[in-house]
């Protein structure tokens, strides 16, 4: 029997330092044989936000424990790994630096193949670690820093159709918990608190909601939010913020994924409809239901990776990494990191002042 695959990932692009050891069994699949993640939100917790210096050190800290974490749980021998799969962007430089370095330096030393990985292709294939999945499939990228619809066509062939002009929605989820005062990461901790709210209290901007295709703006909607929360006096009206907020963020993702399938369709005229979410905000749970309904009424196979696979992980980067270890694309070693490392490097930038729709 011929020996499968052993890919280390590492990953280390903005306040999660993570490795991990994927391989595949008899019919190809992928499996996970260790995935270590550990987070940040101590280090960052006092300033409301990711401090890129504090950040890399804890990277610095913690990468070599972690790594070897990550051989150890999965149950194999260090020089029995095939290939080393590091993220090289996009994110932090400061931060990427580390687990990059770390990633070739281990490679080196090994004397094995090294395989530099974009952080969002490891997004865009993390739900194949536990499902299925053909090319092509619309892909609906929803992060702190990322809000984008693909058509994914093949390993490193992308299509953007539409993406955010300002904001990220998991930043837009940020900012308005810290203008909530709730304390760091407080995106999450929205879904919470909206539970307890009336979602039809505030009437909240939707921006370009009736233009743009499905591109995305979530600035209007954040600026909104201070206003009204500078008049806010009770934990009540707080509550009603944080469900009116998720019911507008709800509503622009409905009519805006309905356009991105009408040109997914158009574009690419796929046998199979299949509908991918994936990074930290496709964790939120109303999200998922609204979004899963959707995908009944248009005919979709609404696919998720596991919740703990929606967040930054070295899973996605090894599975990225095994991908291309079939394919013997294989990285040299002075491969730079890239804080900006578009999917579609054809897609036009959309952010800034003067944006046109």
């Amino acid at each position: 029997m011929s020996k499968k695959p052993l890919i280390l990932g590492i990953e280390s692009s903005c306040d999660e330092t993570s490795g991990s050891i994927i391989s595949e069994n008899d019919k190809g699949q992928p499996i996970v044989l260790s995935n270590i993640i550990s987070s940040q939100v101590d280090v960052h917790k006092e300033f409301g936000g990711v401090v890129p210096e504090l950040a890399a050190r804890s990277h610095i800290e913690k990468i070599d424990w972690i790594v070897q974490k990550a051989i150890d749980d999965s149950g194999i021998k260090i020089n029995e790994i095939d290939a080393v799969a590091s993220t090289a962007g996009p994110g932090l430089v400061v931060c990427l630096s580390v687990g990059l370095s770390f990633g070739k330096a281990l490679a080196a030393s090994l004397n094995k193949p090294f395989i530099a990985v974009n952080h969002l292709e490891g997004h865009a294939l993390s739900p194949k670690l536990n499902s299925e999945l053909n090319y092509p499939y619309l892909l609906l990228l929803i992060s702190g820093g990322h809000s984008q619809y693909l058509s994914v066509n093949n390993l490193s062939k992308y299509q953007r159709l539409g993406t955010t002009i300002d904001d990220a929605i998991g930043e837009a989820f940020d900012k308005t918990a810290k203008l909530l005062d709730i304390e760091f990461p407080g995106g999450p901790q929205i879904e919470v608190l909206a539970k307890k709210g009336d979602p039809n209290k505030y009437n909240l901007p939707k921006p370009i909601f009736n233009k743009g295709g499905c591109n995305l703006s979530f600035a209007g909607l954040k600026t909104a939010v201070l206003k009204i929360t500078n008049q806010i006096k009770t934990d009540q009206e707080k509550f009603d913020l944080a469900a009116s907020f998720q019911k507008t963020i709800l509503e622009i993702l409905y009519k805006k994924t309905k356009i991105a399938f009408e040109q997914f369709e158009k574009q690419v005229n796929p046998k199979e409809k299949k509908f991918v979410v994936a990074g930290g905000v496709a964790a939120n749970k109303e999200i998922r239901n609204m979004l899963m309904k959707l995908c009944e009424e248009e005919n979709y196979e609404p696919i998720f990776p596991p919740i703990e696979l929606c967040g930054d992980n070295a899973a996605m980067i090894g599975m990225v990494g095994l991908e291309k270890f079939k394919l013997k694309q294989f990285n040299n070693l002075d491969y730079p990191a890239k804080p900006r490392w578009p999917l579609d490097e054809n897609a036009a930038f959309l952010k800034g002042a003067g944006v046109k729709l």
